[in-house]
């Protein structure tokens, strides 16, 4: 894949084999991720006391967000693996993880069959892949930051969602179509098994995948720098405060808009508002294909207009039209689409940018670090609860104020983004 470089006659060309094998491997990370909360309606009552649904999915979404609560322990240890042993061994470490927690809950015992000890190898298997995904994130940002051209980080950055948002529309197509054609009898029995084998099986390929990545050169400038560095978390704190506000302003709402759109919103609006679950997967599914075509297109745009307004707009719009959105939610298609539709491409606008902007708030020889443990304490606080709030508000009687929340998530992340200096073609520290 080749372009025009601006205001010269040379052509750049994309690093395509490169960017896929990173940006493929974060894909079998999510895949996996996804389909945890995609596929929980069906598999609350495999792990949890049966006579109780509401009860069950609760569990189900508090064992979801507990493993959360390890992604900050994955980004410090993970991170700090990167900057001290390297970027590609990480991404190998994170995709074993991931794989191996997914092939277990496929294959995982029922309640019924060993009691409480079922949704006990459930956590652990989360946990698992709480740990792998807290430092999947910020080491492969970190990659593609680093491997970017100063005047093209935006355009690589692209990669990582288109990626994230390929893995959960294959995610929502597969939904879709075993709710088309298995009885719900079947897919609470067994089908919901079939996602979890399917990652583990495609995590072989991630692996191969990474193993041909080799190792950028910016890193291996800064490996003693990096060494070097004593108290590495409190020095991201000390030394680089700004950075850890900005990332975490951003964060949260970034955070609240992925898990509410891909995660919450599928079982809110099939449990609470009556909608019916090929509806609401068809609707996702394609909202996630809109999410991707637009990742690209958006990455190269903050390239030439820079960073800041893309997501001032993100920020600002996001926060007036939540509340109304909400209102969509429930029996018929084309609300639903609407909702999707919408709200995911207003989250492309920061997504096609997130990898670039983190790269550039911390120094490489920090950067693993500081975007893991930050970012990954926002999204555990903020984004693996997000399921868990709105089914409770849900189950109160106020699930409108969920909307209120995030509303208010997308004012503060405007007011960070406003006092953001802007970094586009800037040189990565």
């Amino acid at each position: 894949m080749t372009e025009v470089a601006a205001g010269s006659g040379t052509r750049h060309r994309l690093p395509v084999r490169k960017l896929v094998a990173a940006s493929m491997g974060n894909a079998l990370e999510w895949f996996d991720w996804t389909i945890y909360a995609t596929f929980s309606i069906y598999f609350a009552g495999a792990f949890f006391p049966s006579g109780n649904e509401a009860l069950a999915l609760i569990n189900t979404f508090a064992t979801y967000a507990l493993a959360f609560f390890f992604r900050p322990l994955g980004g410090v240890l993970l991170g700090r693996f990167a900057d001290l042993r390297g970027r590609k061994p990480a991404m190998i470490l994170t995709i074993a993880l991931m794989a191996g927690g997914s092939l277990a809950i496929g294959v995982l015992p029922t309640f019924g069959q060993v009691g409480w000890l079922a949704p006990v190898l459930l956590l652990i298997a989360r946990v698992a892949q709480g740990l792998s995904v807290g430092g999947e994130v910020s080491n492969a940002s970190a990659y593609l930051g680093e491997i970017a051209p100063r005047e093209r980080r935006g355009r690589y950055s692209a990669f990582f969602y288109i990626s994230t948002g390929g893995a959960v529309l294959i995610a929502t197509v597969l939904g879709f179509v075993l709710a088309r054609t298995m009885e719900k009898a079947q897919l609470a029995s067994f089908g919901w098994r079939i996602p979890f084998l399917i990652g583990g099986v495609l995590g072989l390929a991630g692996l191969w995948l990474r193993r041909s990545l080799t190792e950028t050169e910016l890193y291996q400038q800064k490996q003693e720098s990096a060494r070097r560095v004593r108290r590495p978390l409190l020095t991201t704190l000390t030394h680089h405060p700004k950075a850890v506000g900005q990332l975490v302003g951003i964060t949260m709402l970034a955070t609240l808009c992925y898990y509410t759109f891909f995660s919450a919103l599928t079982a809110f609006a099939v449990k609470s508002r009556g909608a019916d679950e090929v509806d609401a997967f068809l609707a996702l599914s394609i909202g996630a294909a809109l999410f991707v075509a637009l990742q690209y297109p958006l990455g190269a745009l903050s390239d030439r207009i820079g960073r800041k307004p893309q997501m001032l707009v993100w920020s600002g719009v996001t926060a007036v039209v939540i509340v109304p959105l909400s209102f969509l939610i429930g029996p018929g298609f084309g609300g639903l689409l609407v909702v999707f539709c919408v709200g995911l491409a207003l989250y492309a606008a920061v997504t096609a940018l997130t990898p670039a902007i983190m790269s550039e708030l911390f120094p490489t020889e920090l950067r693993g670090l500081g975007i893991g443990a930050w970012y990954n304490l926002t999204v555990a606080v903020f984004g693996g609860t997000a399921p868990l709030v709105l089914n409770a508000l849900s189950a109160a009687g106020a699930a409108t104020a969920f909307f209120w929340y995030v509303a208010a998530a997308g004012v503060i992340a405007f007011l960070v983004v406003l006092r953001l200096p802007e970094t586009k073609g800037s040189e990565l520290r």
